[in-house]
């Protein structure tokens, strides 16, 4: 059973400020979220930058490890990512990090072939969530691109209907359609 929002500001209202730091120090200590999250509260970009690496070698890992073979969980890699989004509240970072994700999974294909049904269905719907951030902001669209459409490129031989899954979850993106008329000019 967890407390209720409500009543935990109840309950932490009655603390002192020594009390509440001591509460404070006790939850980072005995969690890892906690930590990363206050460290980019209090640190900033230079933590949050650290974080990036740490989940884009992790989520790297599932898919092609300095050593040993592959683990290819993908749940996992997916939890990466939504932690480090939980603690930075970063969202070019963590766009960046699906971005990383799907080009993850087509290299892998790429290198080993054909995997199976689930396996795309991940690739292809971490592809439409970033697509649907890069149609809400287009700066986000213009830093992400060209690896959008180097993506477009190298889904040619995936089966499963990826290639037509991702092309189309492209071309829903507004602002990929503003510059097609301006290569017509």
């Amino acid at each position: 059973m967890k407390i209720k929002i409500t009543d935990l500001k109840k309950q932490l209202k009655g603390y002192d400020q020594k009390e509440l730091i001591e509460l404070i120090v006790a939850m980072y200590k005995s969690n890892k979220e906690v930590q990363n999250y206050l460290s980019s509260k209090f640190l900033g970009d230079q933590v949050i930058e650290v974080l990036f690496h740490q989940t884009q070698k992790k989520i790297k890992n599932e898919f092609f490890p300095e050593r040993g073979t592959e683990k290819l969980r993908l749940t996992e890699a997916k939890k990466e990512i939504t932690a480090f989004k939980k603690a930075t509240n970063d969202e070019k970072r963590t766009v960046d990090l699906m971005l990383f994700y799907v080009e993850m999974c087509v290299k892998f294909t790429n290198s080993y072939g054909d995997i199976n049904e689930g396996f795309y269905t991940s690739l292809v719907r971490m592809f439409d969530q970033v697509a649907m951030e890069c149609d809400r902001d287009e700066e986000l669209y213009k830093a992400f691109s060209n690896r959008l459409r180097n993506i477009i490129s190298n889904v040619d031989l995936i089966g499963w209907g990826v290639e037509e899954a991702i092309i189309e979850s492209y071309y829903s993106i507004e602002w990929v359609h503003g510059e097609d008329e301006n290569d017509d000019e």
